[in-house]
C-alpha cells in the first residue's frame, strides 16, 4: 500500500467506538480502539480510514492543579520605591523588562501586603 502524501490530507470525520462505521474495528481492536478517522487526500483523490489505538498503559498522576495562592501575578512598583522592590525581589519576584512590572506568586504578594498593586495575571 502506498503512503499518502504528508501534509496533503485533511480529516473529514472522527468517530468514537460503537458509532456506525466503527463496529468491525471495535470488534477487532476491543478496548484499545480510541477512534476511527476518515482522511482525504485531494491530490491522489483517495479516502483513508485510520484508527487510533492504545498501545501502552502505565500509571500516571496528574500534576496538582494550581491553587489560587500559587498563581503568578504582575505587581506594580513605582520608580524610586527601592525598599518595596527589594522586598518583592527577596520574596522571589522577577522583573519583567517588557511590561515594567514584577512577577510574583500571589501568596507572596499577600504576605507582603501588596494586593493593591496587582495589575494582572501572568499567562
Amino acid at each position: 500500500m502506498k503512503k499518502a502524501g504528508k501534509g496533503r490530507m485533511r480529516i473529514g470525520l472522527t468517530l468514537q467506538p460503537g458509532k456506525r462505521g466503527t463496529k468491525r474495528l471495535a470488534n477487532e481492536y476491543g478496548d484499545r480502539l480510541v477512534c476511527v478517522r476518515y482522511r482525504y487526500d485531494e491530490e491522489k483523490q483517495k479516502r483513508y480510514k485510520t484508527v487510533e489505538l492504545i498501545v501502552e498503559e502505565v500509571d500516571w498522576q496528574p500534576p496538582p492543579a494550581l491553587t489560587e495562592r500559587d498563581r503568578m501575578v504582575y505587581v506594580q512598583v513605582k520608580w524610586g520605591e527601592v525598599e518595596v522592590a527589594r522586598r518583592v525581589k527577596e520574596a522571589g519576584g522577577t522583573w519583567n523588562r517588557q511590561k515594567k512590572v514584577w512577577e510574583l506568586r500571589y501568596d507572596q504578594v499577600v504576605d507582603l501586603g501588596l494586593e493593591g498593586r496587582i495589575v494582572g495575571e501572568v499567562g
